[in-house]
């Protein structure tokens, strides 16, 4: 049952498992561990939700779609937020709300994003600004709010999903790209930070993904030599990434090629780039 609050907030209560985490510490007193999921309303985040549900965890789900997110809780028992990350002061809301209904956050996974394609000389500046403030400043300031309340429990985990965008960049999608390339040195700089503090960051770096997100950003995919993945897969991955503490995780493993070409073989790699996209 679904009950909504004043604030639009909601919780939607079913009977929940248990479950322990390999390789992490369960929650205390016996009770299921914690988890907050960005950008949970569909694609990624509706997926990591299901998978973390079935493992016994609590969540809180965030999302701009509340009626998305209500059918995603449908299938994944959560505490539902509907919100939108570039509304100022969202981030400090997000995270009393979490508090309150948890009592604590083991884990955030950073599933929010926006894109757009087509000619950067044709960008709007709304679809810019909307895209740069989503997948950078929105996704770091609730961070911010989140890790000190880990560093004070001297355990928690942060897992930011980046995009194939941000590591090789994508034709057609240098707003996204940028924004998107953010997350790998955020998660680096981040990692040394808390470094012996308790606290400890994942990156997930999924190639396309089959989401509403090609529908939403204006242009479909039109890769011909390579399908998307599922988001299922991407859920899996960020489960082994926060099970088995994993710094970063590529989908399909061999996305990791492509950027290593990069850092190798720049010019080679700008060859290629310029003919395969």
């Amino acid at each position: 049952m679904s009950h909504a609050s004043p604030a639009g907030t909601a919780d939607v209560s079913f009977p929940r498992t248990s479950v322990a985490v390999p390789g992490a510490p369960a929650g205390g007193a016996g009770r299921p561990r914690a988890a907050l999921v960005t950008g949970a309303s569909s694609g990624i985040g509706a997926a990591v939700a299901r998978r973390f549900s079935a493992r016994g965890w609590r969540l809180v789900l965030d999302g701009r779609g509340a009626e998305r997110l209500r059918r995603v809780a449908e299938r994944a028992p959560a505490s539902l937020l509907p919100a939108d990350p570039t509304r100022p002061g969202a981030e400090r809301e997000l995270t009393r709300f979490v508090l309150g209904h948890t009592g604590r956050t083991d884990l955030q996974v950073a599933g929010a994003g926006a894109g757009w394609a087509g000619d950067f000389t044709a960008v709007p500046p709304s679809a810019l600004e909307e895209v740069v403030e989503v997948d950078l400043p929105g996704t770091v300031r609730l961070v911010r709010q989140v890790v000190p309340h880990m560093v004070e429990a001297g355990s928690g985990r942060v897992v930011l999903v980046g995009s194939v965008a941000g590591a090789a960049g994508v034709r057609g999608e240098a707003v996204h790209s940028a924004a998107r390339a953010a997350p790998d040195v955020f998660a680096d700089a981040l990692r040394y930070g808390l470094r012996g503090s308790g606290g400890s960051v994942g990156l997930v770096v999924p190639d396309v993904v089959d989401t509403p997100f090609f529908e939403r950003r204006g242009l479909p995919c039109r890769r011909s030599w390579s399908g998307p993945v599922p988001p299922e897969r991407v859920a899996d991955t960020v489960w082994s990434a926060v099970s088995r503490g994993r710094d970063e995780s590529c989908v399909p493993g061999r996305l990791r090629l492509p950027a290593r070409v990069r850092g190798a073989a720049p010019g080679l790699y700008r060859r290629l780039a310029a003919v395969f996209g």
